[in-house]
């Protein structure tokens, strides 16, 4: 169910970082464990001299927010092309980029040629926020389909996880994780469910080196993996139980470890006690079925 890339699968295992690089040349390690920036040639590039409001014209309100950031449509003065421009707060004024913001411009630079990526566009910085330029997707957010309750076809949820391992295909190729996979970071290019799916929101993903040691307590609740929680190495695999869980929610609206509260369901989570219940699957084949079970377990191989 893996969809291709322009990179061959295999193809960048056997190479060493400086051969990636080579390759890539936005791929630049940071200082920072897991993060990756922008190399000087790749910055020049895509880190915008002139002010925004010089090129695009902003909504003033956003059709998306998270806890640092909210994304608002935009528009080219001069093509009249759309576009939606990310708007991430700094935490202190000035200073230039952050690391933060710069690992997630260089990931999206990387996968600039992933037909099931999120285009990025170009970089602006101003003192209190990083503004990055991307394609817009014009069905919005795939949660959107579950809030109007709207259960998708099998068939077509087997379509949108392909193109959603198409995406994770090309990013595991180099060593990277998402780790934050949900509805929310899947976006539809067109009306459901006649659209494709990109994925969006590098801001916790994490590049694991071979043989690093990655620990951290990230991602959201009802998909994070059992590893997060319990405090364990982070790997790749760690992106495949999200994808478990998302393939559960899709076909059938629920999440397969939720509780009453973050705790409970943090419990539900490290216990992997898995249940498929005829009420949600009476019209789920067993192939789905398998599918999810394979993905759910606590070996991360």
């Amino acid at each position: 169910m893996v969809g291709g890339s322009e990179v061959q699968s295999g193809s960048v295992e056997d190479m060493a970082l400086e051969e990636l690089q080579a390759l890539i040349p936005s791929l630049t390690i940071s200082s920072m464990p897991g993060l990756l920036t922008l190399c000087p040639s790749r910055a020049e590039v895509l880190v915008a001299k002139e002010p925004l409001h010089q090129l695009y014209t902003v909504e003033s309100h956003p059709f998306a927010r998270g806890k640092f950031a909210a994304v608002k449509r935009c528009r080219n003065t001069i093509t009249g092309e759309e576009f939606a421009a990310k708007v991430i707060r700094k935490r202190r004024r000035g200073g230039g980029l952050t690391p933060e913001s710069l690992h997630e411009a260089a990931t999206l630079d990387l996968c600039r040629s992933c037909p099931h990526i999120v285009r990025l566009e170009q970089v602006y910085d101003t003192p209190g926020e990083t503004i990055l330029i991307l394609q817009l997707a014009k069905g919005g957010e795939l949660q959107s389909v579950l809030d109007r309750d709207e259960i998708p076809e099998e068939e077509d949820v087997v379509r949108f996880l392909r193109q959603v391992l198409g995406g994770l295909s090309f990013l595991h190729q180099f060593d990277i994780a998402h780790l934050d996979l949900k509805p929310q970071n899947l976006l539809l290019t067109g009306p459901f469910p006649d659209c494709d799916i990109k994925l969006c929101d590098f801001g916790i993903a994490r590049h694991i080196a071979r043989g690093a040691d990655v620990r951290e307590i990230l991602g959201t609740p009802d998909y994070v993996a059992p590893e997060i929680l319990n405090y364990e190495p982070i790997s790749l695999a760690t992106d495949m139980w999200s994808v478990g869980v998302l393939a559960y929610v899709l076909l059938t609206g629920c999440t397969p470890f939720g509780g009453e509260t973050k705790q409970e369901t943090f419990c539900n989570i490290t216990r992997c006690q898995l249940e498929f219940p005829n009420d949600l699957f009476q019209n789920v084949s067993a192939t789905a079925i398998q599918f999810i079970s394979s993905l759910l377990t606590q070996d991360p191989r």
